[in-house]
């Protein structure tokens, strides 16, 4: 089937290009392959064939990312947050949700145990995104680590926390663009993502002081939690 194509999550469209057969007997050899193990049921109408190797196994899910993409259903989506930060390295601690962004809105779903969570975007927030191979025959959309950082900053729930987000900053910011970092935060225009950066370029003290007037430039009267997963005190 779609290991023919490198793929290997399919459809019941899927079958019927392949195989030329009517939707009913597509369906029937769909359901002969479920029953006997050799794919995988991952919701209605996406399954995923089971790699020779694992034999006759009921429940594989195989790369989370791969699936991701397809329960987004749509070209305009990515990889992000937590997620993101895990496929650029900037996590030390396993993770037990898959974040993805796409410009619709998209329940998030359970699938064989692991949680896949979306987070809709503008269409003009939709930008600073790459490719990576996450097999070695399929990539999937994923923000760039300048994205991944900003991203982080804007919704630090989506990543554990503020200090988890900083944490990965320090662990990676030799592969950081920091010219590029606030040019997308400038992009984004939140004022909680500007102060949050600014705060951690200056505790890290990152010696980029033209970068940092550029975002003392746009700071206004208002405040921002830094991380509003703490209690609303202190200084």
């Amino acid at each position: 089937m779609r290991h023919e194509r490198g793929r290997s999550l399919f459809t019941h469209a899927d079958v019927v290009s392949i195989t030329r057969l009517a939707s009913k007997p597509a369906r029937n050899l769909v359901v002969r392959l479920v029953n006997r193990g050799l794919a995988t049921r991952l919701k209605p109408g996406l399954f995923i064939l089971v790699p020779f190797e694992l034999g006759l196994e009921r429940e594989y899910l195989g790369n989370p990312y791969l699936v991701a993409r397809e329960l987004a259903d749509t070209p305009d989506y990515y990889v992000s947050h937590a997620s993101a930060m895990d496929l650029h390295q900037m996590v030390t601690q396993p993770q037990f949700a898959v974040f993805a962004t796409s410009l619709k809105a998209t329940r998030p779903r359970t699938v064989l145990g692991t949680e896949f969570r979306f987070v809709r975007c503008k269409s003009e927030d939709m930008f600073g995104i790459v490719e990576l191979w996450v097999t070695k025959t399929e990539r999937v959309r994923v923000s760039d680590i300048e994205r991944t950082v900003l991203d982080g900053l804007k919704q630090p729930d989506h990543c554990g926390r503020f200090s988890e987000v900083a944490k990965g900053f320090w662990m990676r910011q030799y592969a950081i663009s920091v010219p590029r970092l606030v040019d997308y935060a400038l992009r984004l225009g939140v004022g909680a993502v500007v102060r949050r950066l600014g705060f951690m370029l200056e505790t890290f003290e990152v010696d980029v002081p033209a970068e940092i007037e550029r975002l003392r430039a746009e700071l206004t009267a208002t405040c921002a939690m830094l991380d509003p997963l703490m209690p609303a005190e202190g200084p």
